[in-house]
């Protein structure tokens, strides 16, 4: 079950199936797009300017939900073709930032919800990696990207050919993820967060968000990385919040930003 609530300018959306760890199926997926879309119809109203993700019990997200799949006729290429990667593209491209907190199991499918998220927080029992030697599968949604980018091809070998499990922690000084967190107080705090950047100059927020993608996806150099700063930086100085910021500045108080 996918649950979306609305409050204080943020939209959290929740796995809430925590007696299969948030396991995905083909109907779950297509749940949790149209949240996305409902949740991006309100940051277009300006009623959400950031999300976060979780799951709830034990686990963040346990992967693909394979408990009723027959492998002699199952079709990943549709499941992750059809459904996955068009899912983590529409995260990816949310516009406002987003958060993940992360804790249990953040594995196979679940592990490309957190790739797909501007800013992850792991708890410390976090457990990331790839299972898929047990299952005589390759790890999926993005998840050799990650590890090849920040671990580098021996470190993520090992990790496949083993399928030994990081901890958050191990995660985190790996600089897979942004932050690690006591498990008790993860929800918390990104929370706390969420609502304190919901507060601050979206549109100058999806500016960074979209040239750090610029930077990832298309390799941009420095010059050309500082070309699109500039342009960026162009369009922001006609909006209301880069008026209020430097108003702000001026007169020594903090800034009201619309968003």
């Amino acid at each position: 079950m996918i649950e979306l609530t609305l409050e204080n300018n943020v939209a959290e959306i929740v796995l809430n199936a925590p007696h299969k760890l948030n396991s995905l199926d083909e109907q779950a997926l297509t749940d949790l797009s149209s949240a996305y879309d409902d949740a991006a119809r309100a940051a277009a109203t300006g009623a959400v300017r950031t999300l976060v993700l979780r799951g709830e019990g034990r686990a963040f997200c346990a992967g693909r939900d394979i408990s009723g799949v027959d492998p002699e006729t199952d079709d990943a290429v549709a499941y992750l073709d059809g459904l996955v990667t068009p899912l983590l593209r529409k995260m990816a491209a949310f516009p406002a930032p987003t958060f993940a907190a992360a804790h249990g199991a953040c594995l196979g499918v679940g592990l490309g919800l957190l790739v797909a998220t501007d800013v992850v927080y792991v708890a410390e029992n976090a457990k990331l990696g790839s299972p898929f030697a047990n299952l005589g599968a390759t790890l999926d949604s993005g998840g050799h990207w990650l590890f090849t980018e920040r671990l580098g091809a021996h470190r993520t070998l090992d990790l496949i050919y083993t399928a030994e499990l990081m901890t958050g922690a191990d995660a985190v000084a790996a600089g897979l993820f942004s932050r690690v967190m006591p498990a008790g107080d993860l929800l918390e705090r990104t929370r706390e967060t969420a609502e304190r950047v919901a507060a601050g100059a979206t549109g100058a927020f999806r500016a960074s968000k979209e040239l750090v993608a610029g930077i990832r996806d298309r390799r941009l150099g420095l010059w050309d990385a500082i070309s699109e700063e500039n342009a960026a930086q162009g369009e922001l100085c006609s909006t209301t919040d880069y008026a209020e910021g430097f108003r702000a500045f001026q007169e020594k108080r903090k800034p009201v930003f619309e968003g």
